[in-house]
């Protein structure tokens, strides 16, 4: 193993297999969808959907700035016609608003209503305690370290991209 790079060990590369095992790749993964299963458990009695809930937290990133039906497909990485779903249901149960673009005529833009903003900070709430029971027996320099790993990942990977 004295002779991999470090780039090769982090890709779980090793002598005994010359393959990638990528076995960070898989635990992110694994981790991120546990996450995402515990909090869509949180909010099913609150009759809010991973979808739903998944439009509220975009839109919520963009506050004071009302995104198009586009915008957030793209945010989303989904199509148009789906989050056009989505946000009828949710205008339907007054959580976002449908607004004019006063740019444009042909376009409405997306925003989160005073009962989707109550919504939105009864999730960070559930999220905090996700997160806090998640990271029992983590010290605060191991979240540091795990921050500024997967912080350089993300760099890293958005400058692939485009590639």
């Amino acid at each position: 193993m004295a002779n991999n790079t470090a780039a090769q060990v982090s890709a779980g590369y090793n002598e005994e297999n010359s393959g990638p095992t990528l076995r960070h790749g898989f635990l992110i993964h694994d981790v991120s969808r546990l996450r995402r299963t515990v909090f869509d458990q949180r909010m099913k009695p609150m009759g809010v959907t991973r979808s739903q809930w998944w439009v509220l937290t975009n839109l919520s990133r963009h506050e004071g700035d009302a995104l198009t039906q586009s915008e957030l497909a793209k945010l989303m990485e989904v199509g148009k016609v789906t989050v056009g779903g989505l946000i009828d249901r949710l205008e339907a149960n007054g959580l976002v608003i449908r607004a004019q673009d006063p740019n444009d005529r042909r376009s409405r833009r997306i925003s989160v209503s005073p009962k989707g903003k109550q919504l939105v900070e009864d999730m960070r709430f559930i999220a905090m305690d996700i997160n806090s029971s998640s990271l029992k027996g983590v010290t605060e320099e191991q979240l540091q370290v795990l921050i500024d790993v997967l912080q350089t990942m993300k760099k890293n990977l958005s400058s692939m991209e485009g590639r």
